[in-house]
């Protein structure tokens, strides 16, 4: 490789990076954009734009963000190491958990300093630096994920329709006494119903672990989309009960609105008896309160912060609890 001049990325940027590198997505995707916007942005000679890189063989976009990262650690006073246990070991991870190509494996297939990169990181930090830790010193990875609620390795996803069921599903869960974490569950919330099925078709053709699909009531055209490619080891499940908001008892309903209404004269409870759908009530009841517009994502977390006990599993919440629970398989 010809001479090249750096600008060393900083400790905030090669956290960042190494946290895009590890979060939960198609290995191509990831590993090309991060190594990408790091060559873009701190390779000052030769210089690359973006649709230059794209003309590039993998290995080389690979040795240029690899000699990019590695020399910014010993700018930090961390100096290279031939301990390559992680970049192994998540190697192997991605490899159980994608269908990876050719040309990917040459992007998986670095000598990148992660174990430097480990010694940048504060006890606090998110669950997939965390991982990265763990990926260099722990002997069991389920053992380690068990225990300090890692969420990593993933062992199943969940695709759901909105905000709602990504918020509370976990809570549920670890009522139910079944932590998201600690085994492996990945929720990914689709942005409506049409959004799961095209979710579903894309991961489909590149993962390996099993597939857990939670539709609304109404979403049964939906249904056959996914059931037309539906693979062995995946689950769909319809609701009964419309959306996830009408699975809610209405005791926490009440308690909900009751900590959100704290000090304004309550509704009249008896509304939340009627037949319409729950979201619809809740819209009615946020309008006639002359409040803001209700929000399924604000009122999911006013939900969360009230959850107190199984009295607030309802029968279906159970049901769909112990679908996803069903069947966990060891990954690595």
């Amino acid at each position: 490789m010809e001479q090249i001049k750096i600008k060393p990325l900083t400790k905030e940027q090669l956290l960042i990076s190494a946290s895009r590198l590890t979060r939960f997505k198609y290995t191509e995707i990831k590993y090309l954009r991060v190594f990408k916007d790091i060559i873009t942005g701190n390779l000052i000679y030769p210089k690359y734009k973006k649709q230059e890189l794209d003309e590039f063989d993998y290995e080389t976009v690979k040795d240029l963000a690899e000699k990019i990262i590695n020399f910014s650690l010993c700018k930090l006073g961390i100096e290279e190491d031939s301990d390559y246990l992680i970049n192994q070991r998540l190697y192997d991870y991605e490899n159980a958990v994608f269908k990876i190509n050719q040309q990917t494996e040459k992007l998986l297939k670095n000598k990148i300093n992660y174990k430097g990169i480990t010694k940048l990181f504060a006890e606090n930090e998110v669950n997939n630096l965390r991982w990265l830790k763990a990926l260099g010193e722990e002997t069991d990875l389920t053992k380690a994920r068990e225990k300090n609620s890692l969420h990593f390795p993933v062992e199943k996803v969940i695709i759901c329709e909105g905000i709602t069921e990504e918020t509370l599903l976990p809570v549920f869960g670890e009522v139910y006494g079944f932590n998201f974490d600690k085994n492996g569950v990945h929720i990914i919330s689709a942005g409506g119903k049409n959004q799961v099925v095209k979710t579903y078709y894309e991961l489909s053709e590149y993962l390996k672990l099993p597939i857990f699909i939670l539709l609304d009531r109404d979403a049964e055209e939906n249904l056959r989309a996914v059931n037309h490619k539906l693979r062995e080891i995946d689950e769909v499940y319809i609701l009964a009960s419309g959306e996830f908001e009408d699975l809610l008892p209405q005791s926490l309903v009440e308690r909900t609105l009751g900590y959100a209404f704290e000090n304004i004269s309550l509704l009249d409870i008896n509304l939340l008896d009627s037949d319409k759908p729950r979201v619809k009530i809740l819209e009615e009841i946020f309008k006639t309160r002359g409040l803001h517009e209700f929000k399924k994502a604000e009122f999911a977390n006013l939900v969360k912060i009230n959850i107190q006990n199984k009295s607030d599993l309802s029968d279906e919440i159970i049901r769909i609890l112990e679908k996803i629970t069903a069947n966990k398989k060891e990954l690595i």
